[in-house]
């Protein structure tokens, strides 16, 4: 008995054959030897219970009485096909009848015997993304992985733990305390045991894919686990095959998309008929497939509501971090502080790591991105405050100046927009360049820019941030949270840096009769000498034609920026408000004397506004420290009059010490672990 995909019948005596469910055997009429007699022009077919048969491409014969059963002509070609709907308790318990008739004849001639044993050989998996493995899933739809809301496709998460990198490299088994976050495939191989143990069964995947992922398999120990796939080992044969087998195969990812790894995984089960004659090799004939895709990992917008906060202590930090605590019970959101860093590596909190997420329908992972300009997570105080159901994984880059654009801190991500009817559901990423080649341009690393357009899901969007100092665009943009109470509206605002609101600010209050109050006036001596600044009177701003000269290139460096934004995200003028600041032209910083050139950078002239901490409607602001009149600094009470209307609570936090100095803006002292998006990935078209 072999397994055949199309059986040639005989008269002279039964035919055998073995019918995989979900697979179709073909009878053949018109072969060699002919089975059909010669003088018969017609034919009928019936099967057992568990049998279906159907007969395509043939018209069926008009007889003068009535038959029981369809007549098929036995002239020109057709495709006589038979199916099993159940695998068999025993050999050939399931039969087929193909009977002949001459011309006008109502009693056979002659009938050929077909005797199926069926066996269940399945390998499933969450193809309709539930959360549930599907029983006798779609042998051909499981093959492909389908994009949008009516797609289908089995989803695989990528092992986040550091803790468990590498502990299979020299052993088999292991014990999986997560393994419920795993992806699950069920083999199921049901049939008569004398059929089965004749033959063999491999699960494999190729040699490329087995280093992208591992497969378990749950031993009689409820907690020990085999690694029957990955690195090195993309196939593992089965023990003898009995009467029933059901197993769950448990599959973690090891590593995200990437511009070598389309994040498609494929495994196969085959049935392989092993013959006794050395001398004839092995045959494959059955395979079933399922593809995964792993995850990607997601980015959160600051439009997204906290969840928690992480901060270093460090330095001159006092005022900014009571102040984000304040903040952090005001959003329901939890403060995971970070213990005092020694080494001083924690002010660039926001500028090493970004909180992410991945997610499957069982279950969603936050997780930690690493761009280490340190060596790894162990370097930095954070890891004594990490969730411990957050995640890390490291994302290599090549740059490791600590005023670089190469790292997660040159990169925003934007709150969902619709595009000329495109939709994104998840937002597009937002990443700084120099947008034209020069030896003094800096970039956003390749390897990190592939790794971003690899995850498919938050379409990356270019912009010019090469005029800033440190070159990151966090420095003149930020997205706020609005409620969305009308048609039309997008549910955020997009903040600008506006030289020119500032210009007109301050000119309006020299009208005014206010041109002599001072900027900088509540700033110690010292500390505005340890920043380059000094206290000066909006008189001497305005007159002063070399600093409105560079702000007019800075304003022509974020007009450029703008349009791109209403361009890439579908804004209007109404989506965006301008935050009055000033910016000032420096040489690089951080940098060795033989590395420094004449060309000359943005930085803010006066504390950051554009970086402030988005906490839902509370708004942690620095302190901008403008001239005050009447009691109130005139940068502050334009903010509020342009925010507080929306909703927003604006708190302006007062640490001119991280301002300019060597520690940093302050908001790179905090990371903030976000909201994931209700939108699930995997219903949006790519």
């Amino acid at each position: 008995m072999s397994f055949q995909s199309i059986v040639h019948l005989s008269l002279d005596s039964p035919i055998q054959a073995i019918c995989v469910l979900g697979t179709e055997i073909c009878l053949d009429l018109h072969g060699q030897p002919r089975c059909a007699p010669r003088e018969c022009d017609s034919f009928t077919i019936t099967g057992s219970l568990g049998v279906l048969t159907n007969v395509h491409n043939a018209v069926p014969i008009k007889t003068t009485e009535e038959a029981a059963t369809t007549r098929w002509p036995l002239s020109g070609p057709m495709d006589v096909l038979v199916k099993m709907v159940s695998p068999s308790t025993a050999p050939s318990e399931d039969k087929v009848l193909v009977s002949y008739y001459e011309p006008d004849k109502e009693v056979p001639v002659s009938i050929a015997v077909l005797y199926l044993t069926g066996i269940e050989i399945s390998l499933d998996v969450d193809i309709y993304r539930s959360g549930q493995v599907e029983m006798r899933s779609d042998k051909q739809a499981k093959k492909k992985w389908v994009w949008g809301s009516s797609g289908w496709g089995a989803i695989l998460l990528v092992n986040c733990n550091p803790a468990s990198v590498g502990q299979l490299t020299d052993k088999k088994k292991t014990t999986k305390p997560d393994i419920k976050s795993l992806s699950q495939m069920t083999l199921s191989v049901q049939g008569p045991s004398c059929t089965l143990k004749k033959h063999r069964l491999v699960l494999h995947t190729s040699r490329e894919e087995s280093e992208k992922a591992r497969v378990y398999w749950p031993q009689n120990s409820s907690s020990i686990f085999e690694l029957v796939l990955g690195p090195g080992q993309h196939t593992y044969t089965l023990a003898p095959l009995e009467d029933h087998l059901k197993k769950t195969f448990y599959i973690e990812a090891m590593e995200f998309p990437s511009a070598d790894f389309s994040g498609l995984i494929s495994y196969s089960v085959s049935l392989v008929d092993e013959s006794q004659d050395p001398l004839i090799p092995e045959a494959l004939v059955y395979k079933d497939t399922v593809v995964f895709r792993v995850a990607p990992c997601i980015f959160t917008p600051s439009t997204q509501m906290p969840l928690e906060v992480y901060i270093c202590r460090e330095l001159q930090l006092r005022g900014f971090v009571n102040t984000v605590m304040e903040l952090s019970k005001k959003s329901n959101s939890q403060v995971a502080s970070v213990y005092e860093d020694p080494n001083r590596l924690g002010r660039w909190l926001q500028d090493e790591m970004a909180f992410c997420y991945t997610q499957a329908p069982h279950k969603t992972i936050p997780l930690v991105l690493d761009t280490p300009r340190v060596t790894k997570i162990e370097d930095l105080p954070m890891k004594y405050s990490l969730s411990s159901d957050v995640g890390y994984i490291i994302q290599g880059i090549k740059d490791y100046r600590v005023a670089s654009m190469d790292s997660i801190g040159n990169l925003m991500v934007s709150p969902p927009v619709t595009v000329q009817g495109k939709e994104y559901p998840l937002g597009r990423i937002l990443i700084g360049s120099s947008f034209y080649p020069s030896e003094e341009g800096r970039n956003m690393s390749k390897t990190l820019q592939d790794f971003l357009h690899a995850q498919q899901v938050q379409a990356p969007v270019e912009l010019f941030s090469d005029w800033l100092m440190v070159g990151h665009i966090d420095e003149f943009m930020c997205f706020v949270p609005i409620d969305e109470r009308s048609e039309g509206e997008k549910g955020f605002r997009l903040l600008l840096a506006s030289p020119s609101s500032c210009y007109k600010l301050f000119e309006e209050k020299k009208k005014a009769g206010y041109g002599h109050m001072l900027l900088f006036e509540e700033v110690k001596v010292d500390q505005l000498l340890s920043n380059g600044r000094e206290a000066r009177t909006i008189d001497q701003l305005l007159a002063d034609e070399n600093m409105r000269n560079q702000n007019d290139y800075v304003e022509k460096c974020i007009n450029l920026n703008r349009d791109i934004l209403k361009r890439e995200l579908g804004l209007v003028e109404k989506d965006i408000i301008h935050i009055p600041q000033l910016f000032c032209l420096e040489q690089l910083t951080h940098i060795s004397s033989n590395q420094q050139t004449e060309k000359r950078f943005a930085r803010p002239y006066f504390p950051n506004m554009l970086q402030m901490i988005v906490m839902g409607k509370n708004l942690g602001i620095p302190k901008p420290f403008g001239p005050h009149i009447k009691g109130n600094c005139c940068l502050e009470e334009k903010v509020c009059h342009l925010l507080e209307p929306l909703g927003f609570k604006c708190t302006f936090i007062n640490d001119f010490d991280c301002y300019l100095t060597d520690v940093g803006d302050f908001r790179a002292c905090a990371n903030v672990r976000r909201v994931p998006f209700a939108f699930k990935w995997w219903r949006m078209m790519p």
